[in-house]
C-alpha cells in the first residue's frame, strides 16, 4: 500500500479577492505559511486520519518519505514546510502546477461574469464541455497530472509520500481516483491548506478529502 497526501497550498496573498491565479506566481500570506506549519505537524502525528499505516516509513521517522510540489512559489513554500522535519528536499513537478485560466488570469470572479457572461456561467455549469478563455481544457489537466501522479507512485510503492499542488488540480485528480465524471469536478471542496488522503492498493481508496488539519491545535 502506498499512502499519499495530497495538499493545497496554503493561502495566497490577496486570497480575499477571490481572483483566478492559474500559472500567476502569488506567494503565499503570512495566514497561509501558519496553515502549512500546522499541516506538516499533523503529517508528523500521522493521527485522526483514522488510518494505521500497513506499511511502515521507509526512512523510520514518521510522516512522509518524498515530497513533491508544483513549480509555483506558492506550492513550493508549502512543500518546504511540510518536508523540513523529515530533512527532504521538496521534488519540483512542472505537471502538477495549476489549471492555465488564459485570459481570465488575475481576474475577479466579478469581474469575469461582468465582462464574460455566458461564458462564465457555462464553465461553471460544465467544466468538461466549457474552458476558460485561451486556457487548458479540463482533459489537458486530466492527462498531464494523472501522467504525472501515476509516475510519483511508481517510484514510490510502500511508501508515504506528499504532493502539494493546487485547487483545481486536486479536484481532477480527486474525480479520475474516485471514477467521478470530470463534469462534477466543483463538488469536491478544497479549501487553502486542504488535506486529502489517498491509499494505493490494487486500487485506490480516498481515505480523506478537504482535511482540514491546519484548524486543529
Amino acid at each position: 500500500m502506498t499512502r499519499v497526501y495530497l495538499i493545497r497550498h496554503g493561502e495566497t496573498e490577496g486570497a480575499e479577492s477571490r481572483r483566478y491565479k492559474g500559472h500567476i506566481d502569488v506567494p503565499l500570506s503570512e495566514n497561509g505559511i501558519e496553515q502549512i506549519k500546522r499541516v506538516a505537524e499533523y503529517i508528523m502525528r500521522d493521527g485522526d486520519v483514522g488510518a494505521r499505516r500497513a506499511v511502515p516509513l521507509q526512512n523510520g521517522n514518521g510522516g512522509v518519505d518524498a515530497v513533491y510540489s508544483s513549480d509555483l512559489s506558492r506550492a513550493i513554500k508549502s512543500a518546504e514546510i511540510i518536508a523540513g522535519p523529515h530533512g527532504l528536499k521538496p521534488v519540483i513537478v512542472e505537471a502538477l502546477k495549476e489549471r492555465s485560466f488564459g485570459v481570465w488570469e488575475g481576474m475577479s470572479f466579478d469581474e469575469i461574469k461582468e465582462k464574460w457572461p455566458d461564458a462564465f456561467n457555462a464553465w461553471a455549469a460544465n467544466p468538461l464541455k466549457f474552458s476558460p478563455m485561451d486556457g487548458e481544457s479540463t482533459i489537458e489537466v486530466r492527462d498531464r497530472v494523472i501522467k504525472a501522479f501515476e509516475e510519483i507512485i511508481n517510484k514510490h510503492n510502500g511508501q508515504t509520500i506528499a504532493i502539494v499542488s493546487h485547487g483545481g488540480v486536486i479536484r481532477v485528480l480527486l474525480s479520475e481516483l474516485l471514477g467521478m465524471p470530470l463534469e462534477n469536478i466543483f463538488r469536491i471542496a478544497q479549501d487553502y491548506a486542504a488535506v486529502n488522503v489517498v491509499e494505493m492498493w490494487d486500487y485506490p481508496v480516498v481515505k480523506l478529502i478537504n482535511g482540514d488539519a491546519w484548524q486543529k491545535q
